[in-house]
């Protein structure tokens, strides 16, 4: 009876410690993919425009995709997003109050040529980007 409850017991522990070698089970269980995310696990985040830049795609495409910097309300962080829709960015000034979600790359990085930029914007002073830019509303005046 002794020997078998000391044999779960030693099966027990050598799983638990075999688990800590799994980088997806450790990196979860100490939050560490959550610390790292600027967003801090939400869905959606709010930030003040900062500047408005160009980035260069990246081979073969040649193009400059318009991004905005951004400063997040929640924790300070700054990032950068990416203003999707043609003439986009115009609908967009400095000091703006924006939301941002993730672009949707893969394991939570870059999508497609846009190089380090993890991030779109979904609305301007809480409205829509998409209806601004097809033209169905207009930008409020603050």
């Amino acid at each position: 009876m002794a020997k078998g409850k000391n044999a779960a017991h030693i099966l027990k522990n050598t799983r638990q410690s075999a688990r800590w070698k799994d980088s997806y089970y450790s990196r979860r269980v100490l939050g560490l993919n959550v610390k790292a995310d600027p967003l801090g696990g939400a869905p959606q985040g709010r930030g003040i425009v900062l500047e408005k830049v160009g980035v260069e795609a990246k081979q073969p495409n040649s193009a400059i995709r318009k991004c905005v910097r951004i400063q997040l309300i929640k924790n300070g962080r700054q990032v950068t997003a990416f203003c999707p829709g043609d003439g986009a960015v115009n609908f967009i000034d400095e000091h703006d109050e924006v939301t941002v979600e993730r672009i949707g790359g893969r394991m939570g990085g870059a999508k497609g040529d846009i190089p380090g930029v993890r991030f779109k914007v979904i609305a301007v002073n809480n409205v829509c980007l998409h209806s601004m830019v097809i033209g169905k509303t207009e930008k409020p005046r603050r």
